[in-house]
């Protein structure tokens, strides 16, 4: 008898790893159907906007917006900044209150794609396995696309294209510095810092961002990311 539970255990596993396996690489070129947080969006009733575009379909300040604001070598790192993690597990020693994320953009869509908001070991630990498949699958171009397309960036506003039409009445391919800053000023907590009304904490944090933005963007292997 427990052989047989553990060969139907074993059996089952290996059919939910290749079947994740299948969803991982399909998702190299197809867009996600939904998203555990596009759902939970919906049943919280804060509805659900979204619209997928091609990267380059996608303002070159909105790519290099998110990478000063999010994750600044993200061109760079294989889906894990560790001098980042050490500071943050450094700082939340410190002051337990008040937890900072050392989150990278390959993490970001790992967790927004495959899996749910919120912690716990369990779920960091397959986000640790989804960052890990998605960078050695996907090309940088391709995650940086999904996290435009898939980030939650206000009340079930989901992807920039979405967040360009709701804010700006335009197109994500014709945002201005300035506006993709706005939006990514909002990315920590898109709910409570708000673009419209502009919320205090966008208006300082796009200003910081915009200073990033002109920073980075000579770096080459940034400039190759946002053509």
């Amino acid at each position: 008898m427990k052989r047989r539970v553990w060969l139907l255990a074993r059996k089952i596993f290996l059919w939910l790893f290749i079947g994740q396996l299948c969803y991982i690489i399909l998702l190299r070129w197809v867009n996600p159907p939904f998203t555990v947080t596009q759902v939970a969006s919906l049943l919280k009733g804060n509805g659900l906007h979204r619209d997928y575009v091609s990267y380059n379909a996608m303002s070159p300040y909105a790519k290099l917006a998110v990478m000063a604001g999010e994750d600044q070598l993200f061109p760079d790192h294989n889906g894990f900044d560790v001098k980042a993690i050490k500071l943050a597990v450094k700082y939340n020693k410190k002051h337990p209150a008040r937890v900072r994320g050392a989150s990278t953009i390959s993490q970001q869509v790992a967790k927004n794609v495959f899996l749910w908001q919120g912690g716990g070991f369990f779920r960091k630990g397959l986000e640790v396995y989804f960052t890990f498949m998605i960078e050695n699958i996907w090309p940088k171009k391709r995650i940086l696309q999904m996290y435009l397309n898939v980030s939650e960036m206000g009340k079930g506003i989901f992807g920039v294209q979405a967040a360009a039409w709701n804010y700006f009445g335009k197109d994500a391919v014709d945002l201005s510095q300035y506006e993709a800053a706005q939006i990514a000023a909002a990315l920590p907590n898109p709910v409570k810092y708000t673009v419209k009304p502009l919320s205090r904490s966008v208006a300082v944090r796009s200003g910081n961002i915009i200073m990033q933005m002109n920073n980075l963007q000579s770096d080459p292997d940034i400039q190759e990311l946002i053509k």
